[in-house]
């Protein structure tokens, strides 16, 4: 596998902050190492203002290789058609308003050459409002093969803007597929199935931007019952059993239907950010 070349995978949607984009795409420019490609998908349609973006950064960087939809298809179809179109086997996710540490990139790329079985390597992330350097939180996860295929029964194990991987690995899994807020942790429980190796280096490697919207979106029944399906389809194929299964619907019941927004973010923050303990 040739690791000295790579592509980057990102998604920009209509409400996206076109100064948010730009640092997020100067943060994987000017990178130790700088990626071979940048594919981002257009999901529908933008402000004009995120189109003289994307036409400037076109016309000055050969690599970056937009992709345009007359219609929102959702995160896991334009993930699904950036992951296809690139040309490389080794894929770095991005968010369109996340921050990557300028050494990201090199340090996953080490990991890779380092273990050829490796599938899907993430990260920490630090949590910022407004300024980058006014952290309000760190979101750590488990590190090594084994802890994160037993967290995965559990919760998701990856900070998903983090992750880079093997496109033949995710494509052996099906690819990218659409489920509602939850199209990675469906993604990674089929690499589970496939027997993909899975590593998170202990360092943060995005700082990402966060507001008190991101614990309404993890509320709700809409959200409520798109995790349940999750848990359900592990359950039906002998991921998880029953006691399992009815013990994650019924935390997240608790937490993203019965509690408040203020309450809830207090719960993400001490079980899911700074100590990735299991429930």
């Amino acid at each position: 596998m040739d690791t000295k070349q790579f592509s980057v995978a990102m998604s920009v949607y209509k409400n996206d902050d076109p100064q948010y984009f730009k640092l997020a795409l100067d943060s994987i420019i000017n990178q130790t190492i700088q990626p071979s490609e940048i594919i981002v998908v257009v999901d529908g349609p933008i402000l004009s203002e995120m189109a003289d973006i994307l036409t400037e950064y076109k016309s000055k960087c050969e690599f970056f290789k937009p992709i345009y939809l007359e219609r929102n298809s959702g995160l896991g179809n334009a993930l699904r058609m950036a992951v296809e179109a690139s040309s490389y086997e080794l894929i770095a996710r991005m968010d369109s308003d996340d921050i990557s540490l300028p050494d990201r990139f090199e340090k996953q790329i080490k990991c890779f050459e380092q273990d050829d079985n490796l599938s899907l390597l993430g990260g920490n992330i630090s949590e910022f409002v407004g300024d980058e350097k006014n952290i309000i939180d760190i979101k750590a996860v488990p590190t090594d093969d084994k802890k994160i295929r037993h967290y995965l029964k559990r919760r998701c194990p990856f900070n998903h803007m983090t992750v880079m991987l093997k496109k033949s690995d995710v494509l052996k899994a099906g690819n990218y597929k659409e489920w509602f807020q939850d199209e990675d942790y469906y993604l990674w429980i089929r690499m589970y199935e496939t027997g993909c190796c899975f590593r998170n280096l202990p360092e943060i490697l995005v700082n990402v931007r966060t507001g008190v919207d991101m614990y309404k979106r993890r509320g709700g029944m809409k959200y409520f019952k798109s995790e349940v399906k999750i848990q359900k389809y592990m359950f039906d194929r002998k991921i998880i059993n029953f006691v399992r299964y009815a013990c994650n619907v019924g935390i997240r019941f608790v937490v993203q239907i019965l509690m408040p927004n203020n309450l809830r973010g207090y719960v993400y923050k001490y079980f899911a950010r700074e100590n990735p303990v299991d429930l």
